[in-house]
């Protein structure tokens, strides 16, 4: 890639001077007519096979959400370190000439994007786009989960702070994808399920119901009865400080194998109970961290997905993981078109950090490609359904995506939101 002009990295072995093409700011000028900072000349045409998109497909692009520093170190170092990736996907477009988008959704925030192309933000100039909330990256980066989500909703939990922890559960949902399973539980003196439906079960992402002990055998849901991901286990607790340690326990449901995992989430800017909270989280292989603000939520919560991961580590080749993808925009773009998905997790291995998960997307119709109707017969026909039974393709039914995606976002935009609000009062 070009080198643009002169930006200072801090490269832990030596400085370097490294800059990039960022998706939104590239053939912007200033006033003067020069170039802004991280733009540059970027040739784009439209292209047919790229949804008349005009684009790149000699060179990738960085896109950076609004809420990530696109200066930060960790970005810029990082992205020096996926530039091989530029020839790699050039050199698949060629070998592979149906290939849509091919992409890098990296572990520090940024997307490295194949062919480049200009990224648009929304009316108020917010790049929502975070590749580290999408389905895709999460499934590829960890295990399927068994999530219980504990809130505090005690007398000090009001206004601001309870804001913030709806905003946290929110957050939170949004990293779980159909693998997953979760419930969220409201507690002060007494536990109250947020869902009284959903007493004493875990959730599926698609909303198929699998039962699950009550809160008290939580520790260790599964071995019974067979149910849930049977994978990571983890129990979020959001508070703005807990009295005590609650080492028995612990000493009595987890210990010593700690097989479920305890992330803490101390809401506030009060740290009275902090070393409590910090305490419970590091005990039980977990990892704890303060949100003081709203700001603070979205790279916070995203931290125990980087926990999750590291069991994963393995000295062979990872499995290619296919997930489902719907449009959730007007124009489609690389991550958020309808489709098939192939991500495929990236690790160091010496050290168990997960880099990030590299993909490409499959359109429908191209796997559709693969039975055509005069091999079928007279009265045969090709159609595609996922795990949990929902219709992808089908040539006289329609996808049911509306109702897709209503029913992912059913917990948090009628659950959520309404429940707490009633509970405080």
């Amino acid at each position: 890639m070009r080198k643009l002009g002169r930006k200072e990295t801090h490269n832990k072995h030596q400085g370097s001077l490294f800059d990039y093409y960022n998706s939104m700011m590239i053939n912007t000028a200033d006033e003067d007519g020069n170039y802004v900072d991280l733009g540059g000349e970027f040739p784009l045409e439209e292209n047919e096979h790229f949804n008349k998109l005009p684009v790149n497909t000699q060179m990738s692009n960085i896109q950076v959400p609004t809420n990530v520093y696109n200066k930060d170190p960790n970005i810029l170092n990082a992205i020096y370190n996926t530039e091989a990736l530029n020839d790699v996907f050039i050199s698949n477009f060629q070998k592979d000439p149906t290939l849509t988008w091919q992409y890098f959704g990296s572990s520090t925030g940024f997307f490295r994007i194949y062919p480049g192309i200009k990224w648009t933000p929304d009316s108020n100039g917010v790049v929502a786009f975070d590749c580290r909330n999408r389905n895709w990256y999460i499934q590829a980066a960890t295990s399927p989960k068994d999530i219980i989500i504990m809130v505090d909703i005690s007398g000090s939990m009001k206004g601001l702070k309870m804001t913030i922890a709806k905003h946290t559960i929110n957050t939170i949902l949004d990293t779980l994808g159909e693998n997953d399973f979760v419930n969220v539980i409201a507690y002060t003196d007494y536990v109250r399920y947020v869902e009284p439906c959903f007493r004493g079960t875990l959730v599926q992402a698609d909303l198929d119901n699998r039962e699950v002990r009550p809160l008290s055998a939580s520790w260790k849901p599964k071995e019974a009865n067979g149910q849930g991901s049977m994978c990571n286990q983890a129990i979020m607790l959001i508070t703005d400080g807990a009295m005590e340690d609650f080492e028995s326990v612990f000493e009595e449901f987890n210990w010593p194998e700690r097989r479920v995992r305890v992330f803490t989430y101390l809401i506030g800017r009060e740290m009275t109970f902090a070393q409590n909270t910090k305490w419970i989280a590091c005990n039980n292989k977990g990892y704890y961290t303060h949100i003081s603000t709203l700001a603070d939520v979205q790279e916070n919560v995203m931290e125990y997905l980087h926990v999750l991961s590291r069991p994963m580590v393995i000295n062979h080749d990872h499995d290619i993981i296919w997930t489902e993808a719907y449009m959730d925009s007007v124009v489609s773009l690389p991550g958020q078109s309808k489709g098939l998905k192939k991500p495929l997790n990236i690790f160091t291995l010496s050290h168990g950090i997960l880099l990030g998960v590299v993909g490409s997307d499959i359109p429908l119709m191209e796997v559709m490609k693969l039975a055509p109707r005069y091999m079928l017969g007279a009265h045969g026909y090709a159609f595609l359904i996922n795990n949990n039974g929902y219709i992808l393709a089908h040539p006289d039914l329609r996808p049911l995506v509306n109702e897709l995606v209503n029913t992912n976002r059913l917990f948090q935009d009628t659950i959520i939101d309404g429940f707490f609000p009633d509970i405080i009062m």
